[in-house]
C-alpha cells in the first residue's frame, strides 16, 4: 500500500498508525508543492492527504481510508462491534479531526507548515485564535480521558488513534499534552506512545 502525505500530518499519522496496528505495510510517498505527483493526483482528486493506493485501488480522508482499512483487514478490530461503541468511536475520531483539530490545526499551519516547510507566511492572529479555541477543548478532553486504559474502555482502537494523532502533530507547536495541567491526558498519551506501533511510526517520523 502507498500512502501518500507527512507523518507532520495528524489524518497522515492516523492512518500510518491504523495500518501499523493492523500488520499492514505501507510505502510512504512525501509530496512536494513544488512536483505534482500524478499518482496522488489520481487518488486525491481535491489534493487532499492522505490518500492511499492499494494495486488498482485508491481512497482519499483518513476517516475512509481507516473503514476501508477495518473492512480489507478486520483483525485486530479498531472499532468497536456493539452499536453503541461504534457509535462513540466514530464520533471521536469526528471530535480529532473537526473539534480539536479545527483549532489546533490553525496553531500548527500558521506556526510551522506555512511560514516553516511551505515558506507562504503565516498568520499569528490565526494562530493565537487557535490557541484560545484549543483551552476548553483540552479542557474538556481532560474530563474525558480515562484513569487507566482506552477512550472506548478496554480496547484500544481507532478513538485513542485519532486523538493521539492530533496531539502529535500539535506537540511540533508546543500543545501536547501537559502533565501539569492535564494529567489524565497525559498518562492516558503516554500510554498510546509506548505501543509497538506507535513507536514505529514515531521512528519512520524521526528519520523524515
Amino acid at each position: 500500500m502507498q500512502l501518500y502525505g507527512a507523518l507532520i500530518s495528524p489524518f497522515v499519522h492516523k492512518v500510518a498508525l491504523a495500518a501499523s496496528e493492523k500488520g499492514v505495510s505501507y510505502d510512504l510517498v512525501r509530496l512536494s508543492p513544488h512536483a505534482p505527483d500524478p499518482g496522488f493526483a489520481e487518488a486525491s482528486p481535491f489534493r487532499k492527504i492522505p490518500a492511499i493506493r492499494d494495486g488498482d485501488f485508491t481512497l482519499a480522508d483518513s476517516s475512509a481510508i481507516v473503514a476501508w482499512l477495518e473492512r480489507r483487514h478486520p483483525a485486530p478490530a479498531l472499532f468497536p462491534h456493539d452499536a453503541e461503541g461504534y457509535g462513540r468511536a466514530v464520533w471521536f475520531d469526528e471530535f480529532a479531526d473537526t473539534i480539536l483539530g479545527g483549532a489546533g490545526l490553525k496553531v500548527l499551519f500558521h506556526r510551522l507548515v506555512g511560514p516553516k516547510l511551505l515558506k507562504v507566511g503565516g498568520d499569528e492572529a490565526i494562530a493565537l485564535q487557535g490557541e484560545a479555541e484549543l483551552a476548553p477543548i483540552t479542557a474538556w478532553f481532560e474530563d474525558a480521558a480515562p484513569d487507566s486504559g482506552w477512550l472506548l474502555g478496554a480496547d484500544f482502537g481507532i478513538a485513542d488513534i485519532a486523538v493521539a494523532s492530533l496531539f502529535r502533530s500539535l506537540g511540533y507547536v508546543g500543545h501536547a499534552p501537559d502533565p501539569a495541567r492535564h494529567p489524565r491526558t497525559a498518562a492516558w498519551y503516554e500510554r498510546v506512545c509506548a505501543r509497538p506501533a506507535w513507536q514505529a511510526v514515531a521512528d519512520q517520523e524521526s528519520r523524515l
